[in-house]
């Protein structure tokens, strides 16, 4: 009988749980988390902050769940050292937990600004439900906020502050938010939808520290340029930090992430890694990659599951991803990887309407819709394909793609 052994309860380890169970049947599955509740949906924690949700339709996965599939869940659970020798897992507790076959899927904590009191009261991070439940708590008391990190995770705190009612001010250090995917045309159609939310960007800005009051909570940011912006609670984003520490001494590879094969292994026999804090092989990009979407987590972890029932390479990753905004009266996706690339084309349609196509060797490697969305099937659908089509780019941007108006790909010979 397997003994299979999932550090990490996001949907990247539960789909792998689910996944064992079904391809193990008799296998023996335990699920070790350090938070203190079962699954939940981090997408729509941002909706419960912004006091649109109560908690129960958060929830995904009860104990009950992981009873009835005869998978062994540890909350509150910390895994202190992994001894791949023994192929033993160890937790704070001393607890010794063997494995044949180990997943890693740890995701990260969000990076702590290295700033003076970036650990003050009343300065936030969003990640977990528990920091959802203090978000909304702080906003629904707060009249103005400071928000850091101009990328997909720090726009959550301007719709926070929109739907809550707090006048906020976005730290950005660039000229615009997002600025590794967007061009100024696309980023100001976001610029402009957050000011209608009542927050308001500045640009080239930042912080350089925190001000606090006598009790230790932050009072005010203060960026670089020496700007003063009070604040009752501050948004940080900044990216994350990956929970590997455990790791340290194991010899598992390591660069900015766990490296990882199209298959979801590790350099190690028998242990395997999905999620956030992956550095996978893309197939479709022929080289590494890492994506933080929860539908890229979904499936990792359902393709690492295959593979360790396997004990083969049974089933490779592919996968276009796709991360969506709603919080304004337009959608927002983007898709793949946006930020890769050689080459790139844009347009901008209407007040509320941009598209962006990134290229790598003249394929699609991914994109940035605002506005319409419709286009993204197809445009997923080239990536896939790995169809060379950035010298057709005047078909790629029209309002409406047709497949039939591209040049076919030269047959071979």
């Amino acid at each position: 009988m397997t003994e299979y052994v999932i550090i990490g309860d996001g949907i990247s380890g539960s789909s792998a749980a689910e996944t064992l169970r079904e391809e193990d049947p008799d296998g023996n599955i335990t699920v070790i988390t350090d938070e203190g509740e079962p699954l939940y949906n981090r997408i729509l924690i941002k909706e419960h902050a912004k006091g649109k949700l109560p908690e129960a339709p958060i929830s995904i996965h009860d104990e009950q769940w992981y009873e009835d599939r005869d998978i062994d869940l540890s909350l509150s659970t910390h895994v202190t050292t992994v001894d791949v020798d023994g192929k033993v897992v160890v937790t704070h507790e001393g607890e010794q937990i063997p494995y044949d076959k180990l997943l890693v899927a740890t995701g990260g904590t969000p990076t702590q600004l290295p700033v003076a009191n970036s650990d003050a009261d009343g300065v936030r991070h969003f990640w977990t439900f528990e920091d959802a439940r203090r978000i909304r708590e702080a906003a629904e008391n707060a009249e103005q906020a400071a928000i850091v990190g101009a990328g997909l995770l720090g726009i959550d705190f301007a719709a926070v502050c929109g739907a809550q009612g707090v006048s906020g001010k976005y730290l950005m250090r660039g000229d615009r938010w997002w600025r590794y995917a967007l061009s100024e045309d696309g980023a100001e159609i976001m610029h402009e939808g957050m000011r209608e939310k009542g927050v308001e960007p500045v640009f080239d800005s930042g912080v350089d520290r925190f001000e606090v009051d006598d009790d230790g909570h932050v009072t005010a940011a203060i960026d670089p340029n020496g700007d003063r912006y009070e604040c009752d609670w501050a948004g940080v984003a900044i990216g994350l930090t990956f929970n590997t520490e455990y790791l340290h001494g194991t010899g598992i590879e390591e660069e900015n992430g766990i490296l990882v094969d199209e298959y979801m292994q590790t350099n190690l026999e028998d242990i395997y890694a999905a999620g956030d804090i992956t550095r996978f092989h893309d197939v479709l990009l022929g080289e590494r990659a890492q994506n933080g979407s929860w539908g890229s987590a979904k499936e990792q972890g359902r393709v690492a599951a295959v593979n360790m029932a396997a004990d083969d390479e049974a089933e490779v990753f592919e996968w276009v991803s796709s991360y969506s905004i709603t919080h304004f009266d337009f959608p927002f996706l983007s898709f793949g990887h946006p930020t890769l690339g050689d080459d790139h084309a844009e347009r901008k349609y209407s007040d509320t309407e941009w598209r962006r196509i990134a290229f790598k060797d003249g394929k699609v490697v991914g994109g940035v819709l605002i506005g319409d969305l419709s286009p993204q099937s197809t445009l997923k659908q080239l990536m896939r394909d790995g169809r060379v089509v950035a010298d057709q780019k005047e078909v790629l941007l029209q309002p409406e793609i047709d497949l039939d108006d591209l040049a076919s790909p030269p047959q071979e010979q």
